[in-house]
């Protein structure tokens, strides 16, 4: 079996540590000591001694800037670096050109589940990068999840997706905690609006199928709902939230790219023609 060197055993990493140390030689590594606790994995006693023991090295930090503070260049000559540290594709591209220059090859990825989730069918990972690396590697990184999916050459192609959904993730939050401190200053209590808000939001599922289904025709109808309908609508949540004096600045920025849809002439076009502008 394939022996897999871990750097970083924050929670995630000692995750990835565990599912690999199952079913293949270990080696892992932390910058704190003492994070090994529990793992059948030798314990390196430097980022370079742990990068020479395996011919494919994971990497799990904080964020890129801790990765390039731990690699080792001349360790990693001629081995495979799987990041799975989250980050901006660029950030993903930038470090795929690094790996390159110091003669590593390179994966970036996208791990989607908790901690717990790792190892299991529940855990979902991407991988962005070349596919003969990813292929060569398959068996090996399937110890994390049973599904696991190569989503492109480009090596920022994982840390887009990511980044696309997290997007959506708290965007939505920032809608939902405003939402609440608008209920309050109408002495709505949070457990009597909680309900009728889940009710609103539930309907996001079907609307993202929806407006993948638009884009991917090219097609907007506005038979149910126009960008001018949904001007209007949000003229009358922006006067009310005024009017207590709350902070209008996210629902303002999006009143404002419906006007400029407006303004190009899509008014009679569904609110899914802000995607595609």
């Amino acid at each position: 079996m394939t022996s897999v060197t871990v750097l970083g055993l924050g929670p995630m990493g000692h995750a990835l540590a565990a599912a690999f140390a199952a079913d293949h030689p270990t080696t892992v590594w932390n910058r704190t000591p003492g994070k090994a606790d529990g793992l059948d994995a030798a314990v390196a006693a430097t980022a370079a001694e742990a990068i020479t023991a395996s011919p494919l090295v994971v990497v799990c930090v904080l964020d890129y800037a801790v990765v390039r503070s731990v690699l080792d260049a001349d360790a990693l000559r001629g081995r495979t670096l799987v990041n799975l540290t989250g980050g901006s594709p660029g950030r993903a591209r930038e470090m795929a050109a690094w790996a390159a220059g110091h003669g590593v090859a390179y994966l970036d990825g996208l791990i989607m589940g908790a901690p717990a989730d790792i190892g299991g069918p529940d855990a979902t990972l991407l991988f962005s990068g070349p596919g003969d690396v990813y292929r060569a590697h398959r068996r090996t990184l399937a110890a994390l999840g049973g599904n696991a999916t190569h989503v492109g050459e480009d090596p920022g192609r994982a840390a887009g997706f990511d980044a696309s959904m997290l997007d959506a993730f708290w965007t939505s939050m920032i809608g939902v905690v405003h939402a609440f401190r608008f209920a309050a200053a109408e002495g709505i209590a949070p457990a009597e609006v909680a309900g009728h808000m889940k009710v609103s939001t539930g309907l996001l599922p079907d609307l993202i199928d929806v407006v993948a289904e638009h884009l991917t025709a090219d097609d907007y109808p506005g038979e149910e709902s126009t960008m001018l309908s949904a001007a209007a609508s949000m003229d009358h949540v922006l006067d009310a939230i005024r009017a207590h004096g709350l902070d209008n600045g996210v629902l303002s920025a999006a009143r404002a790219a419906v006007q400029e849809a407006i303004d190009a002439g899509h008014g009679s076009d569904g609110f899914t023609r802000l995607a595609a502008l």
